[in-house]
């Protein structure tokens, strides 16, 4: 994928091209105009320092353009012929960088119209803007960039799920206290536990493909807004350029970003859900919690402390949810109350899903490697678990198998509860006698179900953290992981699929 390439904004732009020439700055407009923009204007209009990573894509764009016009006898032979010359030679000088964006260049586009005069002459690289405009060539530009990185992205989320399976499958039996609002609720397996933040995980990657079926619909040939009279053919282009279709509307197409508002909201949740494990990983790696010890490798010092080991991978990704959720409120507030169609104010809709890309890219790898390097502290998981009277539960109902009520049986397990508080003593530690003065029904039996690893085991419904169920989810979230890997295979729209391997991933369905 290609990097941002940064550019200065242009203090002196370059006037208008004489024809026939190839100049080193050009203009894609200016006819109507006496003079050129002001330096303020194109210092505020230049793109060229966010955009310029979809030079592919545009160039991919132009290829599929040319063919295009040929098919409607716009372009000869020898003209297409020179033309896709011309932009191999191109693409080649973008990719080993001899070719790169100048001060004058205004976007992407203009930038590289410049280098293709440079290389096809000004009568022959004019030729190319017939029948397209900037308005859906960005917006099959934007789509296509984020295809490609929709399945880069899903990779490296499942390489944090692959993480929580193997340490989930390393746990076996382990048992751990389970909490809700942060206090004691009930006891369940570490694996269990684990795998609760693989589902959320991989459910982000169903997102993405979800919205890879929806952004498959490609903008080119919409024009301005209105189409084209020059008898072009979108569906050749759309097929060429890797979509399944073209759009059925031209304002639709050159106006709508709901794909990238939707694929920067599926970025924002996956940081809202590696944030939520991050945030147990800090906790758990707390000194009173003492459940996880990090590798030194995914860990940090302190400039002053030297005893400090600080979980520094998990506080970033923590802090860097935020970043992302407000790339996607900017990109939503830009978009509010645009009127169709085209309007300037939509080349912002670029560097906040930028960023958001940028970010999960390197931070995934960082979390999946700190997820993979983690050393899990069982035997303090399993001193906690029965602790804060964990096991209540099991006692009300234990009673509702005896035949009580659950809302008596929920009295007297408080009652217990209260006086064990009394005595500072744990549920397990109370006598028969003891029981049988809170209440006759709480008989000696009762103390069948007051062990964490009973009260696990009984636990063995579908979905349940019983040792029988976990090792059943077990083996249907390596499966679902699996299936999903194939759409991060596909690899790039530019550059063909990364494995051969092909499926589906339909036997993947997961409920949020």
């Amino acid at each position: 994928m290609m990097g941002t390439m940064t550019s200065q904004p242009s203090q002196t732009p370059s006037a208008p091209a004489a024809p026939g020439s190839a100049p080193a700055g050009i203009s894609l407009w200016g006819g109507r105009f006496t003079g050129g923009p002001a330096d303020a204007l194109a210092a505020l209009s230049v793109s060229t320092h966010f955009d310029w990573r979809l030079a592919r894509y545009d160039i991919a764009g132009s290829r599929a353009h040319a063919h295009a016009l040929h098919a409607a006898d716009l372009l000869d032979d020898a003209q297409l012929d020179g033309m896709l010359d011309a932009l191999r030679r191109l693409e080649d000088d973008v990719v080993s960088g001899a070719f790169a964006p100048t001060p004058a260049d205004e976007d992407v586009h203009t930038a590289l119209e410049r280098g293709l005069m440079e290389r096809a002459g000004a009568e022959l690289g004019g030729r190319l803007r017939a029948g397209r405009s900037r308005n859906d060539q960005i917006a099959t530009l934007i789509r296509m960039y984020l295809r490609d990185q929709a399945r880069h992205l899903a990779g490296l989320v499942l390489d944090v799920v692959d993480a929580l399976i193997d340490q989930a499958a390393a746990a076996g039996e382990a048992i751990m206290p389970g909490r809700t609002h942060m206090q004691h609720a009930q006891p369940v397996l570490v694996a269990h536990q684990l795998l609760a933040h693989a589902w959320p995980l991989m459910r982000d990657v169903q997102r993405l493909q979800d919205w890879d079926a929806r952004a498959a619909v490609s903008p080119y040939g919409s024009g301005a807004l209105a189409g084209n009279t020059l008898g072009l053919d979108p569906d050749a282009v759309a097929a060429e350029l890797g979509f399944d279709a073209a759009c059925e509307n031209s304002i639709d197409g050159t106006s709508a970003r709901d794909t990238v508002a939707e694929i920067s909201f599926i970025l924002a949740m996956t940081a809202v859900d590696i944030s939520r494990l991050a945030e147990e990983i800090i906790i758990w790696n707390t000194k009173e919690f003492d459940f996880v010890t990090l590798a030194d490798s995914f860990s940090t010092g302190s400039s002053i402390m030297p005893q400090k080991k600080n979980p520094d991978v998990a506080e970033l990704a923590r802090g860097k949810a935020g970043r992302l959720i407000g790339d996607l409120a900017g990109l939503l507030a830009t978009l509010k109350a645009l009127p169709l169609a085209y309007d300037r104010d939509l080349q912002e809709d670029k560097e906040p899903v930028f960023d958001a890309v940028d970010t999960l890219a390197v931070l995934l790898p960082a979390v999946s490697g700190m997820i993979a390097t983690m050393r899990l502290n069982y035997e303090r998981m399993a001193a906690l678990a029965p602790q804060g009277f964990s096991l209540a539960t099991d006692i009300a109902e234990w009673l509702v198998k005896q035949g009580v009520p659950f809302r008596q049986a929920h009295e007297l397990s408080g009652a217990c509860v209260r006086e064990c508080e009394r005595r500072g003593v744990e549920l397990w530690e109370l006598t028969d006698a003891d029981f049988a003065a809170i209440d006759p029904q709480l008989t000696p039996q009762v103390r069948t179900v007051l062990s964490v690893q009973g009260s696990v085991a009984a636990r063995a419904g579908h979905g349940g953290t019983a040792p029988v169920r976990v090792v059943e989810q077990l083996a249907r979230a390596i499966e679902c992981s699996a299936e999903l890997r194939v759409f991060s295979w596909e690899g790039s729209l530019l550059d063909g699929p990364a494995d051969p391997v092909a499926g589906t991933g339909e036997g993947c369905a997961q409920e949020a």
